[in-house]
């Protein structure tokens, strides 16, 4: 494993499995229409009025445009996500809260075949639209919906179905149910043997780490118990020391398993735990040193059986 993978995976998954009993057991054409529903329905109290997610990433989306890693995640976590696709050549893919297109872009670049992503966000959307025509991309799609409409407007027959469905930072936005669903839905689009990665922000993070620079949630008065579903607004930092935000929808490591459970993937999942390595220390020790020893974020990898 890479460096920058903490390796207490084992141990997570050891007491999780005390609680948790897990038994073993084609490029869609599809177009809908646009949907402008925020992806999450956490903490919809008309008394209180909250950002849509679609509205935050619309209003800094030129924050986000990038081809070379430029925020602490593309350092910290998307790498390791390209890693884990391993060979993707020809393969048909999906990805899920896509943005605008960067972890899309490299997998064209290593070889990939038809891929579709889906943003809730118009402006993420038209980014990588344009970045995708600049570079002459032809096989690349991207669709401006909330994600699990697009997934239950689409038939689940063999040509829509596809080899490698990626979700990087998309959980977060919305809560357990969503979660599942979208879950359910992706593993009936999945081939046999097809495999679902994604990645989250660490559960823990939250409650460790308190000081805001260059990455942290506020959960306020919440536990890692009674925060449960509860969105804690949170900032990320890019190298240049520009913030953008983020949200962080909580989930416990039994949520995520129930999840999986539920959503029909009884195997085991790979799990593993990111953090901050020594070559992120020589890269920028002001930058990333504040989070030395911390769990930034989770990679999960569930296959299709």
């Amino acid at each position: 494993r890479p460096k920058s993978v903490c390796c207490c995976s084992t141990m997570i998954l050891s007491t999780i499995s005390k609680r948790i009993v897990l038994s073993r057991a084609a490029q869609s054409v599809f177009t809908p229409k646009r949907h402008t529903r925020p992806l999450s329905s956490v903490n919809d109290d008309p008394k209180i009025v909250k950002e849509s997610t679609e509205k935050i990433y619309d209003g800094q989306a030129k924050d986000w445009a990038r081809d070379t890693p430029s925020l602490l995640s593309d350092y910290s976590a998307r790498p390791f996500v390209l890693e884990k696709c391993g060979d993707v050549r020809g393969l048909r893919i999906l990805d899920l809260g896509c943005g605008e297109g960067y972890v899309g872009r490299k997998l064209i670049n290593m070889g990939c075949g038809p891929i579709t992503g889906i943003d809730i966000s118009p402006e993420m959307i038209k980014n990588a639209e344009n970045i995708g025509k600049e570079r002459g991309f032809q096989n690349a799609r991207y669709i401006s919906s909330d994600v699990l409409e697009y997934l239950n407007e689409l038939e689940t027959g063999g040509e829509e179905k596809v080899d490698l469905i990626i979700a990087v930072f998309l959980f977060n936005y919305v809560d357990a149910e969503y979660m599942t669903k979208v879950l359910s839905k992706a593993r009936e689009l999945l081939v046999e043997e097809g495999r679902f990665i994604f990645t989250v922000p660490h559960p823990s993070l939250p409650f460790m780490k308190k000081d805001k620079f260059p990455f942290y949630f506020d959960a306020t008065d919440k536990g890692y118990f009674s925060g449960r579903d509860i969105e804690f607004e949170g900032e990320i930092w890019r190298l240049d020391r520009k913030a953008v935000r983020v949200r962080c929808v909580h989930k416990t490591f039994e949520d995520y398993f129930d999840a999986f459970t539920a959503a029909g993937f009884t195997d085991m999942p790979e799990v593993r735990e990111m953090c901050v390595s020594d070559e992120h220390l020589k890269i920028d020790e002001e930058f990333f040193g504040p989070l030395q020893d911390l769990p930034l974020h989770v990679m999960f990898e569930l296959c299709k059986k």
